[in-house]
């Protein structure tokens, strides 16, 4: 990772609050980019029609911080907060978020649909030189072991996880489950947190219909073929299921079990346990 991500609070740097939502797989994260941009661009939330979530919020270790050490869209005016997204672990970014004042909204998601999700997206990318598929149970080995291409699972979820409870006036913790069987809720508590002016019940309702799956995915921007340039990786490949549970469609009992007891390991001091 770039020194530079974790040299300065964001604050203190552009004058604004910043802030960067985070997790771990594929949909949760163009979920949660498109829920946050339409929260804070209601005036042109119609460009999730015509734009890809990624490229309205871009990330800041794939996008922004990969050829300049000022990227142009940190110098550019400030018409209101910026939204990145990032991946990066917290406890690469520990100087920055425990010094700054921007806020964090963290994902998460079962560990199990994670890693079936994870599983999906890594075998769809395009790379330069072709390499071999892993196989269902090669990655679940792996994602035991740590191995993920933003390290630990447990790890990633536990750092955020005490950073919400260490700043839970900028750290929101929220999990995929919850949010997807009451996005309503959600969208309100998104609003709330990043401080935006009250919405009502009919504007609630139409952030959650255009974010959901059903209408993000059925946009041709979202169906396109091709790969940005900066990820080896089609754009419609971000878009799957975005279901609580497809797991058990695909995990053996032998590896359920496995991950449940490592759950159980890992995340025994937390409050929630996945059902677990």
């Amino acid at each position: 990772m770039d020194s530079n991500m974790d040299s300065s609070s964001p604050k203190e740097k552009n004058g604004w609050e910043m802030i960067i939502s985070s997790n771990l797989e594929d949909f949760g994260t163009t979920w949660l980019k498109s829920l946050l941009y339409s929260i804070l661009n209601r005036s042109s939330k119609h460009k999730l029609v015509t734009e890809h979530p990624h490229e309205l919020v871009p990330f800041l270790d794939l996008q922004v911080f990969i050829e300049a050490d000022e990227p142009p869209i940190l110098a550019a005016p400030l018409d209101g907060p910026r939204l990145f997204a990032t991946h990066i672990p917290y406890q690469f970014l520990t100087k920055t978020l425990d010094s700054s004042e921007c806020k964090v909204v963290y994902l998460t998601r079962n560990p199990k649909d994670t890693l079936v999700s994870l599983w999906h997206f890594v075998n769809k990318w395009n790379m330069e030189k072709p390499v071999q598929s892993l196989s269902l149970d090669e990655a679940t080995d792996k994602f035991c072991h740590g191995v993920s291409p933003y390290g630990a699972y447990y790890d990633h979820v536990l750092g955020y996880r005490e950073l919400s409870l260490k700043k839970p006036e900028n750290v929101m913790f929220v999990t995929f489950e919850e949010m997807l069987e009451d996005p309503h809720s959600y969208v309100k508590k998104l609003n709330d947190f990043l401080g935006c002016p009250f919405v009502e019940e009919d504007e609630v309702d139409e952030i959650v219909k255009n974010c959901s799956i059903e209408v993000l995915s059925s946009h041709d921007v979202n169906k396109c073929e091709e790969s940005p340039t900066w990820f080896p990786s089609q754009y419609n490949s971000f878009f799957r299921k975005g279901k609580i549970g497809d797991f058990k469609n695909y995990l053996s009992d032998e590896s359920i079990q496995r991950i449940d007891t490592l759950t159980k390991e890992r995340f025994h001091s937390l409050e929630f346990m996945y059902g677990i």
